[in-house]
């Protein structure tokens, strides 16, 4: 079985074939995870919304709808033939909508699989519903499942919960459709978001780890895979999609596009932000005791007022001049406003503004995180920076 394409340090796999005969060759026991977007057989005349105009729904043949049993048979051949080729902690992510993914989810039970969540994709930004005869369909859903129903599975459920500012992810991601951003390389009529891949393989799989795809499309789940240092295997039927899926990898070799995804791939509506802000020596020490930092609340640049994000803060990250960063929870969301005369009475060197905005945190416990800061620099100090938390845990 030779692959069609391959990357330079063969971390990014293509094959180009029927995904049921692929599958039959891979190594059992190969596979720490397996993310599919099976064809969901809605392409039956419909009708949707995109950049505004009317288009029809119809994706291509390998999407027309069949009868029940042929749902039902299709959905399971794939299904069985992937179990074997997982680890026994592996596990396995399939998305879908009505059409589908109830079929799929009998199946898993059927096969021996555990059901661990049922994520819903609630999209920020769904098309309109032109009928107007129905809800606006707003969500699709992921079923993720491990191999055996009593071996534990791999989940890295700390990073998960750092990443939604310290208390547990729920199974409810909101997280926009595919943007345009997302489509340089060329269009996908099913391209999943890469943020939404981002999540599933972060959550689910370390470094070094080997994913499947067997519907692999334009290869989302590649392109999420190779920025996050684990490795890919993906089957394709149609060579323009493999095509596209190259042309999308080897965007990658260049540093400066790669870093550009992975700021894009981060970041979603609702995510935790940190506030960095930089301290005198002086008043570090000061805010360190009180639980208390602050900074200047008017108008001037990279003040907290005038910056996006300050009202998701949950995170600051205190330094002084680049030295002794350190990452604390704050203890409530939101912030007051004080005037200078309040915090120069405790003891602070507010001398430049009027007011202050303050935020409390719980300075008895350091947050780890992995990341190297990178401090936005003026003249004489460093500018107060808003930044969303996943720039500090989950990325090494």
């Amino acid at each position: 079985m030779q692959p069609l394409y391959q990357s330079n340090n063969q971390d990014f796999i293509l094959y180009q074939g029927d995904c049921m005969q692929v599958i039959k060759q891979l190594p059992d026991n190969s596979l720490d995870a397996i993310f599919a977007d099976p064809p969901y057989f809605l392409s039956n005349g419909g009708i949707s919304v995109q950049s505004g105009k009317q288009v029809c729904v119809d994706k291509g043949d390998w999407d027309k709808g069949g009868t029940p049993e042929h749902i039902y048979q299709f959905n399971k051949q794939w299904l069985s033939l992937c179990r074997p080729k997982l680890k026994d902690n592996g596990t396995i992510w399939i998305s879908g909508t009505h059409h589908n993914i109830f079929v799929v989810q009998r199946c898993l039970q059927e096969l021996g699989y555990k059901i661990l969540n049922v994520i819903t994709w609630q999209k920020s930004d769904p098309p309109p519903n032109l009928s107007c005869r129905y809800f606006n369909f707003s969500t699709e859903l992921v079923i993720w499942a491990r191999k055996h129903e009593k071996k534990p599975h791999k989940f890295n459920y700390e990073t998960m919960k750092q990443l939604n500012g310290g208390s547990q992810m729920t199974d409810v991601w909101r997280i926009p459709a595919v943007g345009m951003w997302e489509k340089t390389c060329g269009k996908h009529p099913t391209q999943k978001a890469l943020r939404l891949l981002y999540r599933v393989v972060l959550a689910s799989t370390n470094e070094g780890d080997t994913i499947l795809d067997p519907f692999a499309g334009s290869s989302t789940t590649g392109i999420a895979a190779n920025l996050l240092d684990r490795k890919f295997i993906g089957i394709e039927q149609d060579k323009s999609f493999i095509e596209l899926s190259k042309r999308r990898r080897e965007l990658l070799d260049n540093p400066t596009e790669a870093q550009k995804l992975l700021k894009k791939m981060r970041e979603t509506p609702e995510e935790t932000m940190v506030l960095v802000n930089h301290a005198r020596p002086k008043d570090y020490q000061l805010m360190l005791e009180k639980g208390l930092c602050y900074l200047r609340a008017g108008d001037s640049k990279g003040s907290l007022l005038v910056q996006k994000g300050f009202e998701r803060l949950g995170y600051v990250l205190l330094h002084d001049n680049g030295k002794n960063p350190q990452l604390f929870k704050l203890t409530k969301k939101g912030f007051q406003i004080w005037t200078a005369q309040a915090l120069q009475e405790l003891g602070f060197s507010a001398e430049n503004a009027p007011y202050y905005a303050v935020l409390r945190f719980d300075a008895t416990k350091t947050i780890a995180y992995d990341q190297e800061i990178q401090l936005q620099q003026r003249a004489y100090t460093n500018v107060a920076k808003i930044r969303p938390l996943s720039d500090f845990v989950g990325i090494k």
